[in-house]
């Protein structure tokens, strides 16, 4: 029996999966990690912690699955997106990485909209904060010895490829989101990099996701229990994993996925290029894909967020308190999910979260429902955006940790008013997208699941109420003065 290692580098905790030939999930592990904010704006992770935990779940699953282990034909990588590792000449990393909802390059991103006339046109979107090249930008201009000591720049699970093989590699898919690349030709752009303050040899060669990317270290094989040479697949970043790991790969599919952020994503066989509302395109895991992406900054971690607020110890059971209260829709407050700024539609690192419409009945399941909405709200904000650059819109799945709360889903569904699928396999994310990238890159076939599973449908009894929720939470971002 074929097995293959599906490893998530995220940005709460690095999951692993051991999956089967037909997605049949064998073993899993799983270790947190933690966001530094030395100031505000900033959003840093050390590339040690990352290569630490994703060490401690194949350690865990060699101690608890020595047999799977020694059957993995491949192991595939997944990541969050958009982290700048610089890395020296002893292949160490020279500083903690920025990640993917760092804001401090604001004024970086102007420079490069003036300096590179046609950015959208070449890399696929406008630059944003939060963005690699923005942030390597800022990097040059502010700590511009770290730049000259750096060999390598590489993305959250490029390091961690890294570290596995030796190998400076990264996949088209995953690099593309860097705004470093000519993302139609599928190359390092050299006009890009020198508005950025470095060169093309600083960034690592490019490969296909489903294809070899390397191969494990032999001391790294002995310790984890897995066969010598084991191949490591390009893999992609874990919008396009999740898309793979979802079965969105086929123009119009989309899915919309409730993890620490929020991401609305369309696979499209055109590359339409994001010009505004913080809307961007970058090219799938599948060849000849490109994915159109709206992006929330604050989904799930609101919950998690509003739920230490309150002093709530259990989600889940928070989750079911709320949909079984008889809640007044008069009573519910609204909320704007602004925690760290916004991406998609507003790109504006400076918003913040507002918590309005309040009145003296509400109490902790009246705010935890009006957090669930905001991000139906701000999702919704995310479709409306990608309907109107004409992104073909035929399915959309639902993914990602939120994704297990039904009651949630349905809100989302009533709000943007479409369905929503459940695919059987959603809850195991991006993990499951790199383990079946591993099992293309070692000959078979990229996805395999053919049930849909079940569907959401819009709630015609709550559409009015949302709707009118909805209005004073848009009306309240146009009043702040950061917009």
């Amino acid at each position: 029996m074929s097995l293959f290692i599906g490893l998530d580098i995220g940005t709460s905790a690095v999951k692993a999966i051991i999956v089967d030939a037909e997605d049949r999930e064998q073993a899993s592990a799983e270790a947190s990690l933690s966001i530094d904010r030395p100031q505000p704006l900033w959003s840093e992770q050390h590339p040690d912690a990352w290569w630490t935990a994703a060490t401690a779940v194949l350690d865990r699953l060699a101690a608890d699955h020595p047999k799977l282990m020694s059957g993995v034909a491949a192991l595939g990588l997944s990541g969050q997106m958009l982290g700048v590792a610089l890395i020296d000449a002893a292949g160490r990393p020279i500083r903690p990485a920025p990640i993917w909802n760092d804001g401090r390059a604001a004024a970086e991103c102007a420079e490069l909209d003036a300096t590179v006339a046609d950015f959208a046109d070449l890399a696929g979107a406008r630059p944003m904060p939060g963005f690699s090249a923005p942030k390597i930008l800022w990097l040059s201009r502010h700590e511009p010895d770290a730049i000259r000591r750096t060999r390598r720049i590489l993305l959250t699970k490029d390091y961690v490829r890294l570290c596995l093989t030796g190998d400076a590699v990264s996949d088209l898919a995953d690099a593309s989101a860097t705004l470093l690349m000519d993302t139609r030709a599928g190359v390092w752009s050299p006009r890009l990099a020198e508005a950025c303050g470095i060169t093309t040899d600083v960034l690592p060669a490019l490969i296909e996701s489903g294809t070899i990317g390397g191969v494990l270290r032999p001391e790294l094989a002995r310790r984890f229990g897995l066969r010598a040479h084991l191949p490591i697949a390009g893999g992609a970043g874990d919008n396009m994993a999740g898309a793979v790991g979802a079965g969105v790969v086929r123009p119009g599919d989309a899915f919309i996925s409730l993890g620490t952020s929020g991401v609305y994503f369309v696979a499209n066989d055109r590359f339409m290029p994001a010009r505004g509302q913080g809307m961007h395109t970058h090219r799938h895991a599948v060849p000849g894909l490109f994915g159109q992406h709206g992006c929330v900054l604050s989904a799930a971690s609101a919950l998690t967020w509003i739920a230490g607020i309150l002093g709530i110890a259990s989600i889940e059971r928070f989750l079911a308190e709320i949909e079984a209260a008889d809640l007044s829709q008069a009573e519910i407050p609204v909320f704007s999910p602004y925690l760290g700024g916004e991406r998609t539609p507003h790109d504006d690192p400076l918003a913040s979260a507002t918590l309005s419409n309040l009145r003296s009945a509400a109490g902790p399941l009246h705010i935890g429902r009006a957090v669930l909405e905001g991000v139906a709200f701000a999702m919704a904000d995310c479709h409306d955006a990608l309907t109107k650059a004409g992104a073909p819109i035929d399915t959309i799945a639902l993914i990602g940790g939120g994704a297990r709360s039904r009651f949630w889903g349905r809100i989302i569904a009533t709000v943007i008013d479409r369905p929503l699928l459940l695919p059987p396999l959603a809850p195991l994310g991006p993990a499951l997208g790199a383990a079946r990238l591993a099992r293309q890159a070692s000959g078979g076939m990229l996805t395999g699941e053919t049930d849909r599973g079940a569907t959401l449908e819009p709630d015609a009894a709550s559409r009015a109420g949302l709707q009118e929720r909805r209005a004073i939470y848009r009306r309240h971002y146009a009043k702040m003065p950061s917009s």
